[in-house]
């Protein structure tokens, strides 16, 4: 009877784990823009780590030398990128796209 108590247990947690739901709903559609804004905070939050990292020994100063210059220049391409999607260029006047 317990054998049986618990194969039926481990069954319908199996079928609650792993069913799919009669309906899925989509997130948030994400713009260009909000996905650059939270990669930019990323290797934002990396280059603060990786500084203390090597303020505490982990890192000799050659590596941490090359993975900062990988760092900075991610967030200055993502920064450009930015500027550009918040700043397009003006078009002259009497000028059609």
């Amino acid at each position: 009877m317990m054998i049986a108590a618990c194969v039926l247990m481990t069954a319908a947690l199996f079928f609650y784990m792993f069913s799919l739901p009669s309906r899925v709903e989509a997130g948030e559609e994400k713009t260009r823009l909000a996905f650059l804004n939270e990669r930019k905070e990323t290797v934002y939050e990396n280059l603060r780590d990786l500084n203390f990292e090597f303020r505490a020994g982990k890192y000799p100063e050659a590596d941490y030398e090359a993975m900062r210059a990988a760092l900075e220049d991610e967030a200055a391409a993502l920064l450009a990128e930015i500027d550009a999607l918040e700043n397009p260029p003006l078009q002259p006047k009497g000028a059609r796209a």
